[in-house]
């Protein structure tokens, strides 16, 4: 018996491929070498450095470039389908070119409820661009992300990576506001934020203008565990005579 099966479209990997520039000049292929070899001296085997490196050339074109990958792929002895294949996986590797701030909403169910959407929108009217694209001043990547793990203090805004909480639209326009004003964002929970490609760059571990940690943890996220010590709440501890 045969059987026909109709398949549907075949799916497109998200994202565009990884271009721009095929290889560095001379001076910078020395200068990315010698970061390099700082970031893969902390760990016993090379190909364990692959996830600061991609950060490292990143930090350099302020996104992925086949030179980056090919880079990668040389310093750890890898192939560069085996770079790409890791640097397509996670979303904080970008492949196309990203202003000085990216700045994301989420929208998804908690953020979404609280009023993401309609900041979303707010930004987009603000900096005439659609999620995903560039100011022409260069100043701001737009982008929509997912959750990021900042339920407590919905809505939230990241500027690259760090927590901007508790968002309206107006707040969000007046923090896009300040950016292309020159100013750099106190993050609510970090420090100072640098811009794009050094934030990268302390991404790697190497030294940067990264502004201080701004604290721990607030009161919304830690309000569980207060409420467990009151009622004298604790885990229970594992039965060691268990096999």
């Amino acid at each position: 018996m045969t059987v026909d099966l109709v398949l549907g479209p075949r799916p497109e990997e998200p994202g565009p491929p990884i271009g721009g520039r095929a290889s560095y000049p001379p001076d910078v292929e020395q200068r990315l070498a010698a970061d390099a070899a700082t970031v893969i001296a902390r760990y016993p085997q090379p190909r364990s450095a692959l996830l600061p490196l991609l950060h490292l050339v990143q930090s350099e074109d302020g996104r992925l470039t086949t030179a980056g990958i090919r880079f990668c792929a040389a310093q750890l002895g890898l192939a560069d389908a085996e770079v790409a294949a890791v640097a397509t996986f996670y979303s904080m590797y970008r492949r196309t070119p990203t202003g000085d701030y990216l700045v994301g909403v989420c929208t998804n169910t908690l953020c979404a409820v609280m009023g993401g959407d309609a900041i979303l929108e707010a930004l987009e009217t603000e900096l005439a661009v659609s999620a995903g694209e560039t100011t022409g001043d260069g100043r701001i990547t737009l982008e929509h992300i997912e959750c990021n793990a900042a339920c407590d203090y919905a809505p939230v805004i990241m500027v690259n990576w760090e927590f901007f909480d508790n968002q309206t639209p107006s707040s969000a326009r007046q923090l896009v506001a300040d950016i292309r004003a020159g100013q750099r964002p106190q993050a609510t929970r970090g420090g100072q934020v640098c811009p794009f490609r050094e934030t990268a760059r302390t991404l790697a571990g190497l030294p940067g203008e990264a502004g201080a940690d701004g604290g721990g943890p607030g009161a919304a996220t830690l309000a569980g565990l207060r409420v467990a010590h009151e009622l004298g709440m604790a885990p229970a501890l594992p039965d060691r005579e268990t096999p």
